[in-house]
């Protein structure tokens, strides 16, 4: 679906990455993993257009990405960012159909997407009627899911989805996600810098340092087979943090 090749994006002469090359396989989930200021953020903001890249091709579907495909390409994106993003001055139902009421869809069509979705995400009318500062951090999530999902995008972004939650939240709704996911047979780009969410969620697995990609491949890959030290030294640190309980 998406292929970068030797990507790089700089600021001010400062690679925030430097020669990334990877691809996403149709639907599978691809998780991206890296400490703070590795490039994960970077990398979704160079996929969706918002960020053009200094040097390298970004591809979809085997196309360079060009300004003239970017509304497009957009609708074909559902991009769920960290903490949800949902508009605090609409209904968690109008921030879910936004962008279908915007582009001109039939009410009767957004009024049974809408059902299919809330079925899915297990949120009922009255959850949806509400603000999202009336409704819990998992339910937002939820919200934030639905709305990444209504115009059937071909692609999920999902930028630390689940960082924000409590421990038994943050579990529940892996599962979930990992469900539809499934389900529904999707591209998935998940960003995370937690070792343990990325092993539930991963086909494949990119591991970035500094800007550039430190080692790629299965889960199993990554955790039983190292190729460097640092790659060895994130793996440990991830899952000593879960044996102390995160202190």
């Amino acid at each position: 679906m998406f292929e970068f090749v030797a990507v790089s994006k700089a600021y001010n002469g400062q690679p925030a990455v430097e020669d990334v090359s990877f691809a996403l396989a149709a639907n599978r989930t691809t998780v991206l993993m890296g400490p703070s200021g590795s490039g994960k953020s970077t990398i979704l903001g160079l996929m969706t257009g918002l960020l053009k890249p200094t040097t390298g091709v970004i591809k979809f579907e085997g196309e360079p990405l060009a300004p003239a495909r970017l509304p497009l390409l957009r609708r074909r994106i559902g991009y769920v960012v960290q903490d949800g993003g949902l508009f605090p001055h609409l209904t968690c139902l109008a921030n879910v159909t936004l962008m279908a009421r915007h582009i001109g869809w039939r009410k009767s069509q957004i009024d049974s997407r809408v059902a299919d979705l809330a079925s899915l995400a297990r949120l009922s009318p009255d959850v949806l009627a509400r603000y999202p500062l009336e409704v819990s951090g998992g339910q937002r999530q939820r919200v934030s899911l639905m709305r990444a999902l209504m115009l059937d995008a071909d692609v999920l972004l999902l930028d630390e989805p689940l960082g924000s939650l409590d421990p038994m939240v943050r579990a529940e709704l892996q599962g979930e996600l990992a469900g539809i996911f499934r389900r529904l047979s999707k591209t998935v780009l998940l960003v995370t810098h937690d070792v343990n969410e990325a092993a539930f969620f991963a086909d494949q697995l990119i591991l970035m340092r500094a800007g550039k990609i430190v080692q790629t491949g299965s889960p199993e890959d990554l955790f039983d087979r190292p190729t460097n030290g640092f790659t060895r030294e994130f793996v440990l640190a991830g899952q000593s943090r879960v044996r102390t309980g995160g202190k």
